[in-house]
């Protein structure tokens, strides 16, 4: 449902119909999230003018004032998705859409691709077989939750279960 990577964040399971975006959690794995959830990268606040000129100290207090804490922001939720959900994965990059043979907007379904610890499973398959790792995304990518549960049996699984009785 959400990488191991993102069991520091707080977490929230998805919802049908839900609008959601590639996040870069704490600078490291990417994962679901809510646009609303995310802060500005830029504040009003961290834009006013200043009333004198910049002097070489008062630039290295500001960076030091706003450096990256590296500590994971707790108040942007993850948002897991289970496996078997039906996405719309959109914005997909020219690169990708060559490399996989899909189209920049593709309905997927979100799988676990292993279930082995400390390792990236979260992954998306698109109909064409294609599988790509969450991690692969770009950031800011959108994602339409379509259904959290599975899809209807396909019928080739159905004929292949006949063939084997």
């Amino acid at each position: 449902m959400c990488d191991y990577s993102l069991h520091v964040y707080p977490n929230r399971l998805a919802s049908d119909g839900e609008e959601l975006v590639v996040h870069r959690f704490g600078g490291a794995s990417l994962g679901l999230a809510s646009p609303s959830d995310l802060r500005p990268a830029v504040t009003a606040s961290s834009c006013t003018a200043a009333k004198k000129p910049w002097s070489f100290r008062a630039i290295k207090e500001w960076f030091i004032a706003n450096r990256p804490q590296w500590q994971p922001d707790k108040r942007t939720p993850a948002v897991c998705v289970p496996p078997g959900a039906r996405l719309i994965l959109k914005d997909i990059p020219k690169g990708l859409q060559r490399e996989l043979g899909v189209g920049e907007v593709e309905e997927v379904k979100f799988v676990e691709v292993s279930a082995e610890v400390n390792t990236y499973r979260d992954a998306v398959r698109f109909k064409n077989g294609c599988q790509l790792l969450l991690q692969a995304l770009r950031e800011g990518q959108r994602v339409t939750v379509l259904s959290l549960g599975p899809a209807e049996v396909e019928e080739p699984v159905f004929a292949e279960l006949r063939a084997i009785r």
